[in-house]
């Protein structure tokens, strides 16, 4: 191959074109972000860090990589416009400089039953091609291999109309899927029990139903069964007759007219199958979750043994591995299996599965499956399956955006995370990360760091520039980031003891384990070492057997829409509104912005929402009640000398004094206010709404909620999530005062100074998925950074400087 051969040997003049090498942000107001101007290096590595809620994500995400989705998404046309979400611009006077941004953030992959970790990358898809042209016996195309695709097979006449001739013709159609016909490829199947639907020993007209909103009045529920003639609404369940209880339960929709109104009736089991079944129960209320977890128990398909696949898919076989098998293995393992393959014929498409499956491995996640449901990752391992597609791409000069990456990582693993950080940079491309661990800052090009406080003490650049100018900066960020944490002289003794004996939940390999209780437990290891399948699979029943209630606080996001905020949230509103109510003599419902006392104009949203078609919508205050939310009339009631709308525009630690003495003083707020002050969130509004709270934010308005509930053994998943170095002494002090009042505390966690501080330590390996699922120490923090014997004991060592 012949290559061009340069005939100039001065060196050229730099191009005006190189010149664009910043991303210039001027007068960046978005949420608690107070007119920010700063300029980003472009093809460099540049860390954003602060304390939560310091206006990080605002300015990455909610201004740099929200302003250049939406010039992207403007590119297309309008009418592929309409499919798009629309975005508005940001607040914001100028933005320059932009790149294309790919955004690697830390929601959870969709928690559909259908999804699993192979549907989320491109693995399944390929897997199915090779074993569509490997297999033997040979059962069909692609799709036949797919649980998301059922057979279907329709015969029939069509008419076919060839110029002034018409012909009838009979015509077949049939497609091939994988889809388990049982389980229709969710690899369970659900049975509901009926106990919790309703009382049998009541008729419908006496509230037979025990469904939450289920209420006698409602013709949408109760009453379309009491008035659908298909029943005796007067008389008990149990004395139906065999008709009446078939019609009841299973009937197909009908159409039937109720009171005049023309409605659909449908049986008892699939109108809660469509109503409550099919959607995400995360994103349900905590009462209806409740009741779904009461009423429905979810076993494996016996048809399918849980493969989520048809008899002919599992059939079919490659060197004696089916695809079900091949799902089913540990990442590394299958990555092991496809090398083996040597097969001419399919060499590209095994180059490209052995990519990803390499890249799954890189990136620390080979002990996951393919057939791994994905709404059962945490966030951490959520944000790295997300990145597999971007490790081998080929793009460059892009801007990838980061929401802490190093969340979920034990220390040993972070490295491995820096080290793609900075391959992705090396490749040409803009890389800018959220974070706050010290080993990610580290190896920044540029760091910015936003505060100098939270909420509205946030929103300004303290300090840009290197690592060693941040360390001299004498900022909080600056001022803590050598911090170490020292090994406690003393620690707590245990008042008894949870035994766990012969926990085999995934990987764990029959461990034996006691975890004492009146002191603060840390659980460590590699990420898939075991540590949510001890706590979460085995701990709550040994509790329950001993008579302690468990209090889980895991990572699954706290969920809002924009009418949501704090007071809601955590109940606050209620003891509030009853406050008011009483001092005023009047209902309640009034103080709700949601109810009777809402703004009739803005419907109690407090903007006036315009939509636009393709284009943004518009949000524009109500000029009615000048964002207030109420009507005027509920404005005139007062607690000690203020509305409900300037009680909701309080801060915490505002509210926390309002309602603690004089005419305002209600002890249950306060109680409610003094959770939201000891977990940091001292500087939040009542009414802030929840979407424009950090991650951080929202993980401890969570710790709040639940500080209030009953039960002895409190077991936190990683808490110290987005929370800044400077925040991480005030949640000790928060664990320390739980444990003080009696409580016995598990912290599943790899912060070493978390490690540091706890009176017991359990730390599972050695390695991860089927290299862990052992207890490989259990002790005091001294003695774990003694031996050395773990990866844990050598990190926690070099921390505290031992």
């Amino acid at each position: 191959m012949s290559k061009a051969q340069r005939t100039d040997t001065q060196s050229p003049a730099p191009h005006f074109a190189d010149s664009h090498d910043l991303i210039r942000v001027h007068g960046a107001r978005e949420n608690n972000l107070k007119d920010v101007s700063i300029e980003i290096p472009k093809r460099r590595l540049t860390v954003f860090t602060g304390v939560s809620g310091s206006g990080k994500s605002s300015l990455v995400f909610n201004t740099i990589a929200a302003e250049s989705q939406r010039l992207i998404n403007e590119t297309y046309s309008t009418f592929v416009q309409g499919f798009m979400p629309t975005q508005a611009r940001p607040e914001v006077d100028v933005l320059d400089g932009l790149t294309t941004a790919i955004i690697v953030d830390q929601q959870r992959l969709g928690a559909d039953p259908r999804s699993t970790v192979g549907t989320a990358t491109d693995a399944n898809a390929m897997l199915r091609i090779l074993f569509s042209r490997l297999g033997k016996p040979h059962i069909g195309p692609p799709s036949a291999y797919s649980f998301n695709t059922a057979s279907v097979r329709a015969s029939g006449a069509i008419t076919v109309q060839r110029g002034d001739k018409t012909k009838a013709e009979k015509a077949t159609y049939e497609r091939t899927g994988g889809m388990c016909t049982r389980c229709e490829g969710r690899g369970s199947v659900s049975d509901i029990d009926l106990t919790q639907l309703y009382d049998d020993s009541k008729s419908i007209a006496e509230g037979a139903f025990t469904i939450p909103g289920w209420k006698s009045d409602n013709v949408w529920t109760v009453g379309i069964y009491a008035e659908s003639g298909f029943l005796d609404p007067n008389k008990p369940i149990r004395r139906f007759t065999k008709k009446e209880m078939q019609d009841f339960l299973y009937r197909e929709p009908t159409k039937v007219k109720v009171n005049g109104v023309n409605l659909t009736y449908e049986g008892l089991i699939p109108k809660i199958q469509k109503s409550f079944l099919s959607k995400d129960k995360e994103a349900m209320q905590p009462h209806i979750r409740a009741f779904v977890e009461r009423a429905v128990t979810f076993t494996t398909c016996p048809e399918c043994d849980g493969t989520r696949l048809s008899e002919g898919a599992r059939s079919s076989k490659i060197k004696r591995i089916s695809i079900a098998d091949a799902c089913a293995m540990e990442i590394r393992d299958l990555a092991e299996w496809v090398r083996g393959l040597k097969e001419p014929s399919v060499a590209p498409l095994l180059a490209a599965l052995q990519q990803t499956l390499d890249s799954f491995v890189e990136i620390g996640l080979g002990y996951l499956a393919l057939d791994r449901p994905a709404g059962t990752l945490s966030g951490g391992e959520a944000q790295r399956v997300k990145m597999i597609r971007h490790l081998g791409s080929s793009l460059t000069d892009v801007t990838y955006v980061f929401d802490e990456p190093t969340i979920g990582l034990h220390p040993h693993d972070i490295q491995r995370m820096n080290d793609l950080l900075l391959r992705l940079r090396d490749k040409g491309n803009t890389v800018l990360v959220v974070e706050h661990k010290p080993e990610a800052i580290a190896i920044a090009d540029h760091v910015v760091d936003l505060g100098p406080g939270a909420g509205t003490a946030g929103g300004t650049v303290c300090f840009e520039g290197t690592l060693e100018g941040l360390r001299a900066s004498g900022t909080i960020t600056g001022r803590h980031l050598d911090d170490r944490a020292v090994l406690k002289e003393s620690v707590r003794k245990p008042t008894g003891a949870l035994e766990i004996r012969g926990a085999s939940a995934n990987n764990l390999r029959n461990v034996d384990v006691d975890i004492p209780l009146g002191v603060l437990t840390v659980v460590t290891g590699v990420a898939g070492s075991g540590k949510s399948s001890l706590l979460h699979g085995s701990l709550p029943r040994q509790a329950e057997a001993a008579g302690e209630g468990v209090v889980s606080i895991d990572q699954s996001p706290i969920r809002g829409s924009r009418r949501s905020n704090p007071a809601t949230y955590t109940g606050l509103l209620e003891p509030i509104r009853k406050a008011f109510a009483k001092v005023n003599g009047v209902k309640p419902a009034l103080f709700s912005a949601n109810s009777e006392g809402a703004c009739p104009t803005c419907n109690g949203a407090g903007v006036i929402y315009t939509d636009l078609a393709m284009m943004a919508g518009v949000a524009t205050t109500c000029e009615d009640c000048e964002g207030k939310r109420y009507q005027a009339s509920v404005l005139e009631y007062r607690l000690g000398g203020r509305d409900i709308s300037e009680v909701l525009a309080m801060s915490v630690t505002e509210a926390e004094e309002f309602f603690g003495s004089g005419e305002a003083h209600t002890p249950a707020a306060h109680r409610i206010l003094d959770r939201l002050a000891d977990v940091g969130l001292g500087y939040l509004s009542l009414g802030q709404p929840l979407t424009t709270l950090s991650g951080g934010e929202r993980q401890r308005l969570k710790l709040a909620t639940h500080m209030g509930d009953k039960g002895g053994v409190y077991v936190l998943d990683e808490p110290t999530t987005g929370l800044h170095l400077a925040d991480v002494e005030q949640l000790l002090g928060l664990l320390d005062r739980l444990v003080d009042a009696g409580k016995s505390v598990i912290v599943i966690e790899h912060h070493q100074a978390v490690m540091a501080h706890a009176d017991w330590i359990i730390d599972l390996g050695p390695g991860a998925g089927h290299d862990g699922g052992l207890v490989v120490f259990e002790g005091t923090p001294a003695d774990l950074v003694d031996g050395r014997s773990t990866l844990t004991g050598e990190h926690l060592a070099a921390y505290v400087g031992a």
